[in-house]
């Protein structure tokens, strides 16, 4: 289980290979945010539910999403009409303004957190389930130069659906099929404890 872990940690590494960021303007990007504002908030961070937070999202993986949203990868109607204009510039711009600004957190439900943490902080040895914190990082912050997204403060409404999209292949866009993998086992009673245990890790 372990080599094929770090297999997968690796086709995941190298698919979100490194994007230059050097020239991405925060500034630019604010003043390029007033229509992802309507839905995702001034500061990304969305009071609709069904629309995601992306205030802390690390950069490089808020480029990969409207990328994937632009070439069609990742499927939503919505997003690919937003992005089908952007350039790689304005892409980059929009990433580094959200990426600056601070989360607001949610609190979890209190009678899902045990088996939530169980999950995120050490996985299911038997079903061969990787813990989340592997690459989500303990704290839920993520793995920047991987590319791999903060989960915390999430809404649990969207948390859920994006886990249940991946563990029936609507969403399709995970480097290496990692999180098709893990979700593919868990039952809906535990992927609705993460959904709620991430909304208020920190």
């Amino acid at each position: 289980m372990k080599k094929s872990l770090f297999l997968l940690f690796a086709m995941a590494t190298a698919a979100t290979a490194p994007i230059a960021l050097a020239q991405a303007d925060a500034a630019a990007g604010e003043a390029k945010s007033a229509l992802c504002a309507t839905c995702h908030g001034p500061d990304g961070n969305s009071e609709l539910a069904i629309n995601p937070k992306i205030a802390g999202q690390n950069a490089r993986y808020i480029i990969k999403q409207l990328q994937d949203f632009k070439s069609g990868a990742r499927p939503g109607p919505i997003m690919t009409a937003m992005v089908i204009n952007l350039s790689d510039e304005d892409i980059a711009d929009l990433a580094a303004y959200y990426a600056a600004q601070a989360p607001t957190l949610l609190g979890a439900d209190p009678e899902s957190v045990e088996l939530a943490e169980s999950l995120y902080r050490a996985g299911n040895q038997e079903l061969q389930v990787a813990a989340c914190s592997a690459c989500h990082s303990p704290t839920g912050t993520g793995n920047a130069p991987a590319g791999f997204p903060s989960l915390g403060g999430q809404h649990p409404e969207y948390s859920l659906q994006q886990l249940k999209d991946f563990r029936s292949g609507a969403r399709a866009n995970d480097p290496g099929g990692m999180m098709r993998v893990v979700t593919e086992r868990l039952t809906d009673p535990e992927l609705e404890a993460l959904a709620s245990f991430l909304a208020g890790l920190h």
